[in-house]
């Protein structure tokens, strides 16, 4: 009996899992056992969850410290005695800076005391509820204390933190990280003792044989501790049960949401449509779902009021009634959204929305979480250790040089040339790798509760300042609660952004409706744009690689792109199925190579599994999987879920079942493997849908309005690409880009008829308080005249003012900068200017004789390297040499199969390994006049020439067409040298 354990949760601290606790308690013939994290909750759930298989009564509870200073021990008595200790650590946790003492009065929980504070404090009198720690060491002190009179009260107190002197180590290198010191200067007093292991209950017995009252207590103690949650496939979801208060109400309300729609989501023929609907209804009323997709519904209607975009994808997006509420803009008809993938009755999840917002909207939308709904809190999440993580924090701990941490870092060693301290980061290393380092914030996942989530677990209160249970989305589906999705993104900005900016720029209102997504899918313009890849900050579809595979697909269809939007994932593509899709796509012979089992369950995919509905099909038609079975497959797919024993026995009955049907274990095996390989990395149909429709709408905006969705797109942090890659497509757009100017740039970047100007949030370096003033005194007193004016009515030090001098910000004077320069030294450079402080009187403006100066073209092209990042002028135009070929990418159409000689300017590389793990690159280059052109540099050629950071190559290499695609196959590659800076030469 035991309780006082820690497992790995103790962080930084503990040193293993509470799997592990129930393993070492079996070995050890323990009983009762009690997981008392320190200062969390983390492994609690699971440990209940665990303790049913290895048949131990488990007790839960918190080892409250401060710091590692050990004050006393809650257990909890039953459910309400763990919300008890739950919301007295959350309490602890959310103030921060409060230290325990001695316990509150608890209704529900035991607490003790270890002796050592006992001792300390001079306890004398004890509540009913409150014991007396006696650890194996504390037997020496206990006859000679008066507390060996407190019989009743005396309780077996061993805390259990290691298994081995290794693990103590461990434990000592963990506290040291925790610390942030060398472990030779590592306090005593921040550690554990050696002796805090579990001892077998024969060795107890034989310890405390003078005292077997203790024991007899601890026993007593233990078995009163009862906390038990449903973790059964048959639990009641623990999410708020109502919407409305009402079951029958929820009920009622569903259905006349969903019929009020109806007919503006079908107006022609909603026969089909009512079917879908009333099937659906009627499960999610069987399944107990209801109040679940109204408060999602809830959700986007407070955002719809607001003005804010959203999209719903994830498996919800294959639902009728998701569509007819608003969730989604999917239409499940249209698409023969498999419904099985949205709802079965052998699921016990709900369907998953995942509901993205503008970044800048989505704090807003959380915020009204909060305060719509009684019992909210954010799910956490567990950071690891990872390898370099741990070998940099280990490297500080042996004291190890910097240059030796980044070589153990990098890999790049071989263990014989290593010295001992560099072995013990390895070594020990190995042990720590894989421990939750810290609990973090979930992405997206917000829980709203029936019960408050203090029944659950103990919150803490990171950064975004919303209360955060302290266990992650795998622990909180076992218990039954189940996350609401609420995302950002800056694809939905960059759309609203840019509807904003149309209005002011064209001085109208868009000719559709944004939403109107049916309209966009038949539009010839875009998607002509679309299948010619030419998708330059369009949400999804801009990265090199997707429009690579559109290009290849010639996708000119919203069909198309969905199933494009898939393949592109990993997981297709890793398997091979990528490229079989493209082939079949092109030779519709080839599509008879499909099996005809597969070809059936998917004919629109070429008998390829492209989306994650489609392993719930084949394992179901194709192995004969039950449906429920079939879904436990394809989550079992993701991370976790893939080492529990009910997947384990799927993979098992998937290949037995093939056989029993007949297949060979050649085919069995192959389609086994796509399943692996892609399924937890695929996307569902309706997932792929919600995508291709915010894709087509930003498409809309970039083909008819390229030069106002371009601004929005570098307003809202670009996309795949970096800002200048952006100037550049919007240059080639007819857009004419202006540097930023103190009369008509704004913190963002703005446009006027075609003239953008750069906003001051791209100047390294410039404060964004400087930026505020200096808009604010424009707004209220006009435009500013000259430099002089500008010095007269800013408050601005002359290390600022010299960013925008610098940057041609005073263009419009005419005056060259250096002569600006002079007049802003000889009027401020004596001065110390602070943001409180506003001149009384006009600054007193001298005249100077100032030498006649002239910046060149080059001084200005390299200051706007220095203040932006990247130059508005073609950086070919910084070459040491001239270039001795004029080639461009437009002339790869002509050297098909030939080589070419051709420069080009660095946008991405990606990094890639062949099957045999031999190293290559993909590379997007942009030529002189502005045109993209792709590169691949295979193994040999990828050891041999490196990319060596942004500028322009020359690469000479053979045009070669896959699928009507061209791109360069790379045989010589070199970085060109810029001039030298001619403000240092």
């Amino acid at each position: 009996m035991y309780l006082n354990c820690h497992s790995y949760y103790s962080l930084r601290y503990g040193t293993f899992s509470e799997v592990t606790l129930l393993e070492l308690a079996v070995a050890n013939h323990v009983k009762y056992i009690a997981l008392t994290d320190i200062n969390n909750t983390s492994a609690c759930l699971n440990f209940l969850r665990k303790a049913e298989e290895f048949h131990m009564h488990a007790v839960v509870g918190i080892d409250f410290r401060n710091g590692v200073d050990q004050q006393f021990v809650g257990l909890a008595k039953n459910n309400e005695g763990f919300q008890e200790l739950n919301t007295f650590l959350s309490d602890y946790l959310h103030q921060g800076e409060r230290t325990f003492e001695r316990a509150p009065d608890f209704l529900n929980a035991f607490v003790v005391y270890p002796f050592e504070k006992v001792l300390e404090w001079e306890l004398t009198e004890l509540k009913p509820y409150e014991y007396i720690g006696i650890s194996v060491k504390d037997l020496k002190k206990l006859p000679f204390s008066k507390y060996i009179k407190y019989q009743d009260k005396l309780v077996f107190q061993q805390p259990v933190s290691f298994r081995t002197k290794k693990d103590f180590n461990a434990h000592r290198l963990l506290r040291a990280i925790a610390n942030n010191t060398l472990l030779s200067k590592l306090s005593v007093a921040e550690q554990g003792s050696p002796d805090d292991v579990m001892y077998p209950m024969d060795n107890v017995y034989a310890l405390f044989r003078e005292y077997p009252f203790i024991l007899e207590n601890t026993a007593l103690l233990l078995k009163q501790c009862k906390v038990s949650f449903d973790f059964s496939k048959e639990k009641q979801s623990q999410n708020q049960h109502t919407y409305t208060g009402s079951r029958e109400k929820d009920q009622e309300l569903l259905e006349t949401l969903c019929l009020e729609q109806l007919g503006y989501r079908y107006p022609d023929d909603s026969h089909a449509a009512s079917k879908r609907m009333q099937k659906e209804l009627a499960l999610i009323h069987q399944m107990d779902f209801v109040a679940y997709f109204l408060i999602n519904y809830d959700i986007v209607s407070y955002a719809k009021k607001q003005g804010y975009f959203h999209v719903g994808r994830g498996s919800g997006a294959n639902s009728i009634v998701a569509y007819l509420l608003g969730i989604t803009d999917v239409d499940p008809l249209e698409l023969d959204l498999y419904f099985e993938r949205f709802m079965n009755l052998f699921r016990s999840t709900p369907p998953d929305f995942d509901i993205d917002f503008s970044w800048r909207d989505r704090n807003d939308v959380t915020r009204y979480i909060f305060e719509r709904y009684n019992h909210v809190a954010l799910m956490g999440t567990y950071v690891t250790f990872k390898y370099k993580g741990v070998v940099r924090e280990l490297g500080k701990v042996f004291g190890l040089p910097k240059e030796d941490i980044d070589r153990l870092s990098r890999g790049d060693f071989t263990l014989a040339s290593l010295d001992q301290w560099s072995k013990l980061v390895l070594q020990y290393g190995r042990l720590i790798e894989g421990m939750p380092n810290y609990i973090s914030v979930h992405a997206s996942g917000i829980l709203i509760s029936e019960k408050p989530l203090s029944y659950f677990s103990a919150t803490f209160l990171p950064p975004k300042g919303y209360p955060t249970v302290q266990f992650d989305m795998h622990i909180a589906e076992d218990v039954g609660l189940h996350k609401y999705d609420i995302l950002g993104q800056r694809g939905l900005a960059k759309i609203k952004e840019a509807l904003a900016i149309i209005r002011y720029n064209k001085g109208k209102e868009l000719d559709v409706e944004i939403h109107e997504v049916q309209r966009f899918k038949k539009d010839e313009k875009i998607n002509t744009m679309l299948s010619h890849g030419q998708c330059m900050g369009c949400f999804y579809v801009e990265s090199p690689a997707m429009r690579m595979l559109i290009s290849k697909l010639k996708v000119d269809t919203y069909l198309g792109l969905v199933a494009a939007s898939s393949i592109i994932r990993p997981g297709v593509a890793q398997s091979g199925m990528m490229r079989e899709y493209i082939l079949r796509h092109h030779d519709p012979e080839r599509i008879k190579q499909a099996h005809p089992v597969l070809l059936s369950i998917m004919p629109d995919t070429y008998g390829v599994m492209v989306y994650q509905e489609d392993v719930i099909k084949v394992a179901h038609h194709f192995a004969g999987l039950s449906l429920g079975e079939a879904d436990v497959l394809r989550r079992g797919m993701s991370g976790k879920y893939r080492s529990r024993e009910e997947f384990k026995a799927v993979e098992q009955k998937f290949i037995e079942n093939c056989r029993h049907k007949g297949y060979k274990d050649a085919l069995t095996f192959e389609v086994w493997k796509q399943i692996e390989s892609f399924a937890g990395y695929a996307f569902a149909k309706g997932h792929s849908a919600s995508y291709a429709v915010e894709s087509y709408q930003s498409l809309y905006l970039r083909a008819y309005y390229p030069l106002e969705y371009m601004v929005a797109v570098l307003n809202n942090g670009g996309g795949f690409y970096r800002p200048e890659i952006y100037l550049y497509e919007a240059e080639m757009l007819g857009g004419v880009i202006h540097l930023p100017c103190v009369n008509k740039s704004a913190i963002e970047t703005v446009i006027d008829g075609k003239a953008i100007y750069l906003g001051f949030m791209f100047l390294k370096d410039f404060e964004a308080r400087c930026a505020q003033r200096l808009l604010k005194e424009r707004v209220h007193n006009g435009e500013f005249l000259s430099l002089e004016d500008f010095m007269d009515r800013i408050t601005i030090s002359i290390e600022q003012l010299s960013i925008l001098i610098r940057i041609g910000a005073f263009s419009f004077t005419g005056i060259d900068k250096y002569e600006l320069l002079w007049k802003a030294h000889f009027t401020l450079g004596h001065l110390q200017r602070f943001d409180t402080q506003y001149p009384l009187f006009k600054l007193q403006q001298r005249s100077h004789n100032v030498p006649v100066l002239q910046t060149t073209s080059l001084e200005m092209t390299f200051d706007q390297l220095e203040l932006l990042g990247f130059t508005l002028e073609r950086p070919f135009e910084l070459l040491l040499e001239i270039p001795e070929s004029s080639l461009s990418a437009a002339d790869m159409p002509r050297y098909l199969n030939r080589k070419i000689d051709i420069y080009g300017y660095l946008v991405t590389t990606k990094y890639a390994r062949t099957s045999n793990q031999k190293e290559m690159f993909f590379a997007t280059f942009i030529d002189s006049n502005g045109l993209v052109f792709d590169v691949v540099l295979f193994p040999v050629i990828a050891q041999k020439y490196k990319f060596k950071g942004i500028g322009v190559y020359r690469i000479y290499g053979k045009v070669v067409s896959e699928f009507g695609y061209l791109s360069i196959e790379v045989i010589k590659m070199r970085k060109e040298t810029y001039v030298q800076d001619p403000r240092f030469v």
